[in-house]
């Protein structure tokens, strides 16, 4: 199930964190990480000094130009939060993410870290479907980028590794980011169309309430394929009258 969990590191500052996230990976089973425009040169000698036996790790990793890209291939994503954002989405708890899993086990989790410094933007959280925040004392939030990823990579190992999982339940798989991408991008083409963006001020917000409010969702391909002929549909009939 280790598999099923990959995670992503968007425009990290220190190649000195990224060999140390690539360790814990290691310490705990998981092997799949991704890097959205990593500051420094990729890969750099202080990342492979840090990753220590976890250099295979960082010679796997991913590399991406984009928050979109970065997730296409997970089903849900949950963003880590130092604090609480004024963002339309659900915040969750540590056990509240652990209950997820523990209910979706065919699926497959994106964990996205931000930046040292600043944290994830408001533009990459919209594109996940949690925000979740890890408690530490209200004198001192401030969590290290590796510190962050190994309390998770942790707290998913000990659920793996010591929860009998109901393997007789059947469940609906979710559709990956990359189809809700796409859906998202021909809603957006067709409201351009309609000039729905304006005052042209307003567009920036409106496209992150879009995705706000689609990227929380759960849908399986059924369902994707179902809004995808609705919103064609309705566009149709629009053109027609027009």
């Amino acid at each position: 199930m280790k598999n099923k969990f990959g995670f992503i590191l968007i425009k990290p500052q220190l190649g000195e964190n990224i060999g140390a996230c690539a360790r814990s990976l290691k310490n705990f089973g998981f092997s799949k990480l991704s890097i959205v425009s990593p500051k420094q040169s990729w890969p750099n000698d202080k990342t492979k000094a840090t990753s220590v036996g976890a250099y295979d790790i960082i010679r796997k990793a991913k590399i991406y130009n984009t928050t979109h890209d970065a997730i296409g291939d997970f089903d849900i994503v949950i963003s880590l939060s130092a604090r609480k954002r004024d963002i339309n989405k659900k915040h969750i708890s540590i056990n509240q993410f652990l209950k997820i899993i523990k209910s979706k086990r065919n699926t497959n989790f994106g964990l996205m870290f931000g930046p040292e410094a600043s944290g994830l933007s408001n533009d990459d959280l919209s594109l996940s479907n949690f925000v979740l925040q890890i408690p530490t004392s209200k004198k001192f939030k401030s969590l290290n980028l590796s510190h962050s990823l190994t309390i998770i990579s942790y707290e998913i190992f000990r659920l793996i590794n010591f929860n009998k999982f109901n393997k007789d339940k059947k469940q609906i798989k979710i559709s990956s980011k990359r189809k809700v991408s796409a859906l998202v991008l021909h809603l957006k083409h067709l409201l351009e169309k309609k000039r729905f963006f304006e005052p042209p001020e307003k567009k920036h917000s409106m496209l992150q309430n879009i995705n706000n409010l689609i990227y929380r969702l759960e849908p399986n391909d059924k369902e994707v394929r179902i809004l995808a002929s609705i919103i064609s549909s309705l566009n149709k009939i629009n053109t027609n009258r027009n």
